[in-house]
């Protein structure tokens, strides 16, 4: 009876011991929601809100970056796609990075709809942006020990870049929904995506490219229903966040960069290829690929193998926004692969 009575005691205690824990809101045993939400910010409050000066060649700028989070072991640098899409999709990590403790940082390149847009087109350049990252870094004071770079679609050609010039910067590498080769994307929609369409639907919509009709309702009523629907978010409704980020999109900086048509890409990005400097890359790097992607998802995979610590992330159920249409499959995949860097020795 007496150790009956004795464990009994023992299992009130813990049952005391975890309510606390609750109450306190411990998180992943190690960072209490009083410790992640303290910035240790003075004054007036933003909400994490920060405008960094830039340098560039034309000019001095701001760029609008937001925080999440006070996590000195885990860092993510958020770069969105586009170009000039802004962050606003990706607020998705919203709901999934702050209950896992990760601090991270939402980001609107220079161009964005947060941030400045100058119309000097020398600015829109891989290694203009690439020394953007690196100026946004410093300000934000993340380094080797904590950084995490996740870039998605043109982000992800930004964070190959940077890290293929300021990878001793960096722990960690996500290259999401991007395969290293605007040549051999532009292959795959040709040879494949185009081919997978109905061809009178196809038709047309090449015809009013080569009329240069990209403006005309036409050609997004049928991008649509069939490309967009398909190969880039799958979902009935599309989230708002995704909405806004396609309403806001800076179209001058986009279509220099990427090019007019959604059939591949175009514009500055058309030669660029990275294939044979992967094995350059000697941080852990994951690399996201989803079957009905814009992009190859065999490719992605092949990133994976070329890189010196490389790990592949399936969506088999995903697009180009896998992070969406594919949500649980991308987001528990992305956070147990950072907390498995981080606990590397």
């Amino acid at each position: 009876m007496r150790n009956l009575l004795l464990l009994a005691l023992i299992l009130v205690l813990i049952g005391c011991n975890n309510q606390s824990q609750v109450a306190t809101g411990n998180i992943n045993n190690s960072t209490t929601t009083g410790e992640y939400f303290n910035y240790g910010d003075t004054g007036v409050q933003d909400g994490g809100v920060k405008m960094i000066p830039i340098t560039t060649p034309a000019g001095n700028f701001h760029v609008w970056t937001k925080r999440f989070g006070n996590n000195p072991k885990i860092k993510v640098l958020l770069l969105h796609g586009g170009p000039t899409s802004g962050h606003e999709y990706m607020e998705v990590f919203e709901s999934f990075f702050p209950k896992e403790g990760i601090e991270f940082y939402e980001y609107d390149q220079l161009g964005a709809s947060y941030s400045d847009q100058p119309k000097d087109s020398s600015l829109w350049t891989v290694d203009r942006y690439v020394d953007e990252v690196e100026q946004v870094r410093k300000v934000l004071h993340l380094d080797k020990g904590n950084l995490y770079v996740l870039g998605q679609s043109w982000g992800g050609i930004l964070a190959l870049e940077y890290a293929l010039k300021y990878q001793d910067r960096i722990k960690g590498l996500i290259i999401s929904n991007m395969v290293p080769s605007i040549p051999d994307y532009n292959r795959y929609a040709t040879d494949v995506l185009a081919k997978d369409m109905d061809p009178k639907v196809l038709a047309e919509i090449k015809d009013l490219e080569a009329k240069k009709q990209y403006s005309n309702p036409r050609y997004e009523e049928l991008l649509m229903p069939n490309f967009y629907k398909k190969h880039i978010c799958r979902l009935d409704e599309w989230p708002d966040p995704l909405l806004r980020s396609f309403k806001h999109m800076n179209q001058e900086v986009y279509v220099m960069m990427q090019g007019p048509s959604e059939f591949g890409a175009g514009g500055r990005l058309l030669n660029w290829d990275r294939k044979a400097d992967l094995p350059k890359i000697m941080v852990p790097t994951l690399t996201i690929g989803a079957k009905y992607d814009t992009m190859d998802p065999e490719q992605m995979k092949w990133m994976s193998t070329q890189v010196k610590n490389g790990s592949y992330l399936d969506c088999p159920n995903g697009s180009h926004l896998a992070m969406y249409d594919d949500q649980q499959t991308y987001m528990n995949g992305v956070i147990k692969w950072i907390k498995e860097v981080d606990a590397a020795k």
